[in-house]
């Protein structure tokens, strides 16, 4: 099994999957401070700077651009994991979260975490018009396509939606949040 949690950067893929592989929620509703057994989680973007795997440096949007074929023989084998990263769906998974957030908020947690006025506003309007979850749709299809709105909701409520995914309790659900008014 694979899982690819992705989204727009903000829009909680971090720290909800770091929730998620550190705690568990029982049938009973009760938090377990285990880690999910069943997944590893990997954090791709960590992958791609310990790995150096990116081919050059953006010097204008201040990152670094993915070498997505050598990403892709990195993850070659590697199974029973959660792959992290707003690139996992560029990737073989089995499902893919898309985490979503109102893109005012988004553009709030960008500029909070340092980010620049220029680059929050782009991840904003990226957010709004749907760029990841498109992907996400083009690559894997509606059927294997989970949104998760994480506006107003903590990470622990996103990684349980998270764990429902990955245990199949949850349908598919592309195309259900709808950010595009933030344009107008």
């Amino acid at each position: 099994m694979r899982v690819a949690v992705t989204g727009t950067p903000g829009t909680g893929k971090t720290t909800a999957t770091d929730y998620f592989e550190t705690h568990s929620t029982a049938a009973d509703g009760t938090v377990d401070d285990e880690p999910t057994p069943d997944l590893e989680v990997i954090h791709l973007n960590r992958v791609l700077e310990d790995e150096e795997l990116y081919t050059e440096v953006d010097a204008d949007r201040e990152s670094k651009v993915a070498d997505l074929e050598a990403l892709s023989d990195w993850l070659a084998g590697r199974d029973d994991v959660l792959i992290e990263s707003h690139l996992a769906h560029h990737f073989d998974a089995d499902r893919v979260v898309v985490l979503r957030c109102h893109p005012a908020t988004l553009e709030e947690r960008l500029l909070e975490r340092g980010e620049t006025v220029a680059k929050a506003r782009e991840n904003a309007e990226s957010e709004a018009l749907d760029v990841i979850l498109s992907e996400a749709v083009e690559e894997h299809g509606l059927e294997s396509v989970y949104e998760v709105d994480t506006t107003d909701r903590d990470p622990e409520a996103v990684a349980d939606e998270l764990e429902a995914v990955a245990a199949g309790e949850r349908d598919p659900s592309a195309g259900e949040v709808d950010f595009v008014g933030y344009l107008t």
